[in-house]
Order: C-alpha cells, then sequence, then structure tokens
C-alpha cells in the first residue's frame, strides 16, 4: 500500500482524529463540580482515575505506534483491507475507553446534586463500614450512585468493564425511593454482601456442600436444589441481617411487597428466592444470629400480609417442601466455614454480640440523652440501632428521615475531612 495513496492517508487522518478526541477526555477531578463533602474518597478517586488514565495512555501509544507503521515499508506494502482490520480494533478500543469512562461519570455526575451528593458520600462512608472485616481480606473501595426502580444493584470490584479490564472499584446503585430512610441501609448492605461474599469465595465453598445435600436421595432433593439456585443472594441477605438486624428485615419487606402473583412466584432461572420464602428465611436467619421473639413475630407479620392460600398445587407442594429444609438450610449457612474465614463460621466473624436486639435497644436509649454517641458510632451499627428502635416503634419515620439525612450528611463531612471529631453541629 503506498502511503501517499488515499486509503493510507484516509487512515492517518482518521487515527490522528481519534487522538485528538482522546485528549478532549480529562480527569475528573477537572471536570466534575461538587461539594468537597459530597467527593469520592481519595481511595476511589485515584483507583478511578489511575485506572482510566492508564487506559488512555495505552491507547494513546496503539494509535501512534499505528501512524508509524502506515510510514514504514511493511505498512506501504499491506492491503487497504488489512490496514482497515488494525485501526477497526483500534476504534473499538476508543469506545471502550469512552463506555469506561461514562460508566464512572454517570455516577459522579449525581455528587454535585443539592443534598443528595453529599448523601451519596455518606452512604460510600456506610458501605466501607458495612464491608470491612479486618484480618480477612482487603476492601476495595466502594462508590455510591441513584436510580430508578425499587432494587439496589451492585458492580464489584475486579469484575468486567467494557473492554475486558477490572473495575478498580465495586459500584453501588441504590433505589432512588429509599432516600433516606432506614431501609436504605438494607438495600446497600446487602449488595455490599455480594463483594463480601465474593472476596471470601463463600458462594464457590457453599455449592458443593448443597450440592451433596442434594444426592440424598429423599423428597426433599428439590429445596436443596432451589437452596443451590439461590445462594448468592441468600450470602447477602445474611450479610445484611448480620450487618444491620431487623432493619435489614424490615427493608427487604418493602422492596419485596408487591402483587400476590409475583410475591409466591418460582422460577427456575431466578438467582433471588421467591420474595414470600425470602422474607421468612431473612427471619430465620435473624432469630439464628439474634434470638429474640421479634423474628416470630416479624414473620407471621409477612404471612398475614401474604397468607400461602390458594397457590397452584405444584407451588404449595414446593413451598412447603422447603420450608421443611429451611431450619437445616440456616444451620448450614450461619455455621459454615469456609477455608478463607481461617477455620472460623460467619456467625463468629460478623461480630453479633454487639447486635444482639437488647444491646440494640440500649444504644438507642442512650443516644437519647448523648447523641453525640451516636455520630461516633460505627455506620453499620446506628443503621442497626435505628431500625431496632422502628421496630420497637419508638421511631417514627419522620423522625427517621431527619436523623438519616443528618447523620449521611455528618459522615461525609467527616471522611472528607478525616477528622473524628470534626464539629459539624445543627
Amino acid at each position: 500500500m503506498n502511503h501517499d495513496s488515499y486509503p493510507a492517508l484516509v487512515m492517518d487522518q482518521e487515527a490522528r482524529s481519534l487522538l485528538t478526541r482522546l485528549a478532549r477526555v480529562k480527569p475528573f477531578a477537572l471536570l466534575e463540580p461538587m461539594l468537597p463533602a459530597a467527593a469520592l474518597s481519595t481511595p476511589a478517586q485515584k483507583a478511578i482515575e489511575t485506572y482510566l488514565a492508564t487506559g488512555r495512555r495505552e491507547l494513546r501509544q496503539r494509535l501512534h505506534q499505528f501512524i508509524s507503521w502506515l510510514k514504514t515499508p511493511q505498512g506501504r506494502s499491506t492491503s487497504p483491507a488489512r490496514a482497515q482490520e488494525i485501526f477497526t480494533l483500534l476504534r473499538l478500543r476508543f469506545n471502550n475507553v469512552l463506555s469506561q469512562f461514562d460508566l464512572f461519570a454517570d455516577v459522579i455526575t449525581q455528587r454535585s446534586e443539592h443534598e443528595t451528593g453529599v448523601w451519596l458520600g455518606g452512604l460510600d462512608v456506610v458501605a466501607a463500614d458495612a464491608l470491612a472485616l479486618p484480618g480477612y481480606f482487603t476492601a476495595p473501595p466502594v462508590i455510591c450512585y441513584l436510580d430508578r426502580g425499587p432494587g439496589a444493584a451492585i458492580r464489584r470490584a475486579r469484575t468486567r468493564l467494557p473492554g475486558g479490564t477490572e473495575s478498580p472499584v465495586a459500584i453501588v446503585r441504590v433505589p432512588r425511593e429509599r432516600m433516606v430512610g432506614s431501609g436504605i441501609g438494607s438495600s446497600l448492605v446487602h449488595e455490599v454482601g455480594h463483594q463480601a461474599a465474593a472476596l471470601l469465595e463463600l458462594v464457590e465453598s457453599l455449592r458443593p456442600v448443597l450440592k451433596g445435600m442434594q444426592q440424598s436421595g429423599d423428597s426433599g432433593r428439590a429445596a436443596w436444589e432451589c437452596w443451590e439456585r439461590w445462594i448468592s443472594e441468600i450470602v447477602a441477605d445474611f450479610w445484611s441481617v448480620a450487618r444491620i438486624g431487623i432493619g435489614s428485615t424490615l427493608g427487604l419487606m418493602a422492596v419485596v411487597s408487591l402483587p400476590k402473583a409475583f410475591v409466591f412466584r418460582v422460577t427456575t432461572d431466578d438467582p433471588h428466592p421467591t420474595p414470600w420464602l425470602r422474607v421468612i428465611l431473612s427471619c430465620v436467619m435473624g432469630q439464628a444470629l439474634y434470638p429474640h421473639p421479634q423474628w416470630k413475630r416479624m414473620a407471621q407479620l409477612w404471612q398475614s400480609l401474604y397468607p400461602a392460600e390458594e397457590l397452584k398445587p405444584e407451588t404449595s407442594k414446593l413451598l412447603d417442601l422447603i420450608m421443611t429444609t429451611l431450619p437445616g438450610f440456616v444451620a448450614l449457612v450461619v455455621n459454615h466455614r469456609p477455608r478463607s474465614l481461617g477455620g472460623r463460621s460467619l456467625a463468629e466473624v460478623m461480630q453479633t454480640q454487639d447486635r444482639q436486639p437488647a444491646r440494640l435497644s440500649a444504644h438507642f436509649e442512650a443516644w437519647q440523652d448523648k447523641p453525640h454517641q451516636m455520630r461516633t458510632a460505627s455506620p453499620s451499627l446506628v443503621f442497626a440501632v435505628l431500625g431496632q428502635a422502628k421496630m420497637d416503634g419508638r421511631l417514627t419515620p419522620e423522625q427517621e428521615s431527619r436523623m438519616f439525612a443528618y447523620l449521611l450528611t455528618y459522615w461525609a463531612l467527616r471522611s472528607n475531612l478525616n477528622e473524628p471529631g470534626c464539629g459539624c453541629n445543627h
């Protein structure tokens, strides 16, 4: 291919055009206006900027190499079709770089919203606290953003982004309709539980055990097949109950309070447990971790809202079968000792002694006279305490919303200043 030919000229111009547009992609620190308290944590911002800068630098080098190659004897002798193939791959890489940038831009842009941006900064702090398990893994940075819809979701750190590279941070999508109240903690900590499960390889260690339970040959095999299919979501629910107690179940009920047809739907391809079962399962896990009559009351309330009557015979039979295996399944999960925990059980590493209902109620009582103690407590403990107070009827929805709006603002500001006693008083 003659370098002076028209095809070579076109590809040279197109490659330089990509370079020009790539240069317009700036670091977020130069683009996004936001209050300091709404900003990402330093580790999160550094991880994202480094990740994106590396992608831009590598693409820039490849484009320069392509432009130089067009002028070499090999490039001049290559057919236009082959040169176009090489350039097309570079263009695809360029689009992947932009897709990665836009993914983080969608998250970060919300930080400039009035109040919401600062609250998101506070949720980042809650997420980091709920994920932390010192001595067992190094937690990646977690950033939060809001979106429509009733459910939350997570793009875990170290999962593939467009282009095949791994995300440097975990990104949690929180339902906007949950702002601001204790229910947001249930959604947030559930998603954080997915990240924790991946770091501890909990699903991978539980699946063989559940497969083994299916070999018994008795009538319970279908139930254990369901537990295996649902285990990834169940482990995340376990993490949420373990971290914030009854507040997790209250928040879950709000999410899955749907028309009866959806609440009792059993599907073979959904990793989420049947909603009706999922709430009862949350109560049974809560009872196992934090024994108290409230869990039975909550399960009875749920069953009165959605009585398991007039169901299709096959659905009723399967639900009854699963219910008979429920206690044994929960005991298996709570007492599971994966290699990643060094022989300790899940219940043992989750600090359940600090979140027993009586202790949570005592914290709430003490905080009435000394509210500053609430600000210095760990955010996940605060969610647990206020969730318990809501269950006890001692916290109105109006009080709950005001308190969480204040606390999220306080945690965001404290994190930004990196001073536990930053003095952000109202």
